[in-house]
């Protein structure tokens, strides 16, 4: 499959998704906004879901994308927990705020691509356990199971990340929140609490 004729059928999707909602548009109305027929679209993507996944799939991505190269910094772990909030943070309000339609349309698909959100939160899951593995190895913290402590790290600072949250907090600076947080959490992984 041509990357580049996929990228080209995932651009027009997202501006056929911006004209008619995810409901009433098609893959005929994405051939039609690229000049080709159907059958082309089909030749890619197997069905309207599958299209509608890897447009949430690409959407997601360039969330977690850009988080692992703070995976791999060479700062102590600590640091890069907080970094790794503060980005997430960050993306997030972007997505959310930035283009509130272009987000409404996304969250809509999101709800019907339960798999592509569970893969996405996986990757963040895993991404959390990278880096407290490595503070365990370096000593900084003192957890055993660094998949678990990954979990509730991320359950804990749910308010800070999730879609729905981000958009009720959207006129409130958070920031301290988020420092005080992981603050909190930070202190419990020093001492093997989690």
């Amino acid at each position: 499959m041509s990357e580049d004729m996929r990228e080209r059928i995932l651009d027009a999707t997202v501006q056929v998704l911006r004209r008619h909602g995810p409901a009433k548009s098609s893959v005929v109305d994405v051939a039609r906004a690229l000049g080709m027929s159907h059958g082309n679209v089909y030749r890619h993507f197997a069905s309207k879901r599958d299209l509608l996944d890897a447009v949430a799939t690409r959407w997601l991505h360039a969330i977690s994308g850009p988080l692992e190269s703070i995976i791999i910094e060479r700062r102590p772990a600590a640091d890069r927990l907080r970094r790794w909030f503060k980005a997430l943070l960050a993306a997030k309000r972007r997505k959310v705020l930035d283009d509130p339609e272009l987000f409404t349309m996304y969250q809509s698909i999101a709800e019907g691509a339960h798999g592509v959100v569970a893969e996405h939160v996986a990757t963040l899951h895993r991404q959390l356990a990278a880096i407290l593995a490595d503070g365990v190895r370096r000593k900084e913290f003192k957890i055993k199971d660094p998949k678990a402590a990954a979990q509730a790290v991320f359950d804990a600072a749910t308010r800070f990340h999730h879609p729905s949250h981000v958009a009720r907090d959207r006129n409130r600076p958070v920031g301290q929140e988020l420092e005080r947080v992981l603050a909190l959490v930070l202190a419990g992984l020093r001492t093997g609490v989690v």
